[in-house]
């Protein structure tokens, strides 16, 4: 039991890094391509990589299809808040706002899971852990508010408003996959992805058709595509829903202020945001909340 929480650890260490270059990532593409279109074209490279892995699984487990009454509701709301919604208000933000900002923003996250974890899934908060949580929200405060601050970057309440609307969109999706516990991993990725993606073309195909002129994409741009279909979503997606099996709310929303450090970093040395003191120092108030709580769920398991 403890090498998998280990191990889910591990993931999440991995995908938050992945998670945190999402931001630059995303910049870059999407000025060029639509948010509705980009959203759609990245979730069918996604269940393009993920259908041969769903299709091998199933043979090898035939208990990996055992849903209950009700699973299909479920399924469904994962897909329109952890695909739809979180995906295509997540590039509109970035439209209107810097990557830095957009980071400063996911900070609500840990906050919404945690909260939401102890009133709908009756967890429990130690002293530890809610001195971790507000340790690493104090960071991204320190780190978000130079970026909103600088001069040099284009910021909007818009943009900002968006971001937060995906933000509570993805707690939605992290607490409601708890409710499919009893399903692999894959096949609550999989199934919510396709109906999340589903749910995207009517937005995409509305944005090809109003387009104003024809979209060059490059070959930086379906890197960029592949990069956050394949890897990005298909297979941090995957272990995202891995972890949440092995390891409580609270803690899986802690370590996505590992994902908003690094998004800030990345955006410093790939976009040439600024940095100071300031971001310094609550880039440690981050990672110093991250130990705090982890350490906490450790012994007391």
């Amino acid at each position: 039991m403890r090498r998998n929480r280990v191990r889910a650890i591990l993931w999440l260490i991995f995908i938050m890094l992945v998670w945190g270059s999402s931001y630059a990532v995303t910049k870059s593409v999407v000025d060029i391509l639509p948010p509705g279109c980009f959203s759609f074209i990245r979730f069918t490279i996604a269940l393009l990589c993920l259908f041969p892995v769903y299709l091998a699984s199933n043979k090898r487990s035939a208990a990996a299809q055992k849903f209950k009454p009700g699973d299909w509701w479920w399924l469904l709301l994962m897909g329109i808040t952890g695909i739809s919604f979180y995906y295509v208000f997540f590039n509109y933000s970035l439209l209107y706002t810097s990557a830095s900002s957009g980071a400063l923003i996911q900070g609500f996250i840990p906050i919404c899971i945690a909260l939401a974890g102890v009133f709908f899934l009756k967890e429990r908060l130690t002293v530890l852990q809610v001195a971790g949580i507000l340790l690493s929200f104090t960071g991204v405060i320190l780190v978000g508010f130079i970026a909103t601050n600088d001069p040099a970057e284009k910021s909007s309440l818009t943009g900002n408003l968006f971001m937060l609307i995906s933000v509570f969109s993805w707690a939605t999706y992290t607490l409601v996959s708890r409710k499919l516990s009893h399903l692999q991993p894959l096949v609550i990725t999989f199934w919510s992805g396709c109906i999340g993606t589903i749910l995207l073309l009517p937005l995409a195909i509305y944005e090809f058709i109003n387009l104003s002129g024809p979209i060059h994409i490059d070959i930086q741009g379906w890197l960029a595509l592949v990069y956050l279909g394949a890897i990005s979503s298909a297979l941090c997606f995957l272990l995202y829903n891995k972890a949440i099996e092995q390891l409580p709310a609270a803690m899986v929303g802690n370590f996505l202020n590992l994902d908003i450090l690094t998004g800030v970093l990345i955006a410093v040395l790939f976009l040439q945001e600024r940095i100071s003191l300031m971001q310094i120092i609550g880039g440690l108030l981050i990672l110093s909340g991250l130990l705090l709580s982890s350490r906490k769920m450790k012994s007391s398991h």
